[in-house]
């Protein structure tokens, strides 16, 4: 399994995840189709189809046009969402097969949307496995609570997401982390010094 980002709008990541077997691939969220559509050319891979983590533009977007690139190409998305350009609906715990290695597992994360699906991907004995987890989970932060509750994001951090195997490789929907990371360091104190007395 080999797996590349593809950076997109200001910043969003969009994924290419191919079987090395059969050059066969999938892209995950490709708002931006054109230029996913170009890295998928540039590693000579066939796109299959589309895993679409959450309805939000800025991760669905690009569904209509890369229908348009690859006709006949299959676009997944939760049963839960309306999202752009689906062709086929996935629940929780739904599998798909990427040629002759890959096999993905739907996980269902609600919260962020109440439909989102984060895509857990194993590959060869020995292979660390991947999950993609859209708005759901980013380096030191979660997505913001837009169709959910604090408990349904409990349950998709730590119950489902937490229970994966720890080799899993995590690759999240945007970059975040320096702001995330600055939010959770932000001092306490901005004015004046501290005294004990």
């Amino acid at each position: 399994m080999k797996i590349f980002e593809v950076p997109c709008l200001e910043d969003n990541y969009s994924y290419l995840v191919i079987d090395e077997s059969t050059k066969e691939a999938a892209v995950v969220d490709p708002v931006e189709a054109e230029k996913v559509f170009d890295v998928a050319n540039q590693h000579g891979v066939v796109l299959k189809f589309v895993l679409t983590t959450h309805h939000h533009w800025d991760h669905a977007g690009g569904n209509d046009k890369i229908k348009q690139l690859v006709p006949g190409i299959k676009v997944y998305g939760g049963s839960l969402d309306n999202v752009r350009g689906c062709t086929h609906q996935l629940q929780n715990g739904d599998t798909l097969s990427l040629g002759s290695h890959l096999n993905i597992l739907a996980l269902h994360t609600p919260c962020h949307t109440k439909g989102h699906i984060s895509y857990y991907i194993t590959g060869k004995d020995g292979e660390d496995p991947a999950v993609f987890t859209g708005d759901t989970l980013f380096i030191a932060g979660c997505g913001k609570f837009f169709e959910g509750t604090a408990e349904q994001m409990y349950q998709s951090l730590c119950v489902t997401l937490g229970s994966l195997p720890k080799p899993t490789r995590v690759y999240c929907g945007h970059e975040y982390t320096v702001k995330n990371l600055q939010f959770v360091y932000k001092p306490k104190f901005t004015r004046g010094p501290i005294w004990s007395k």
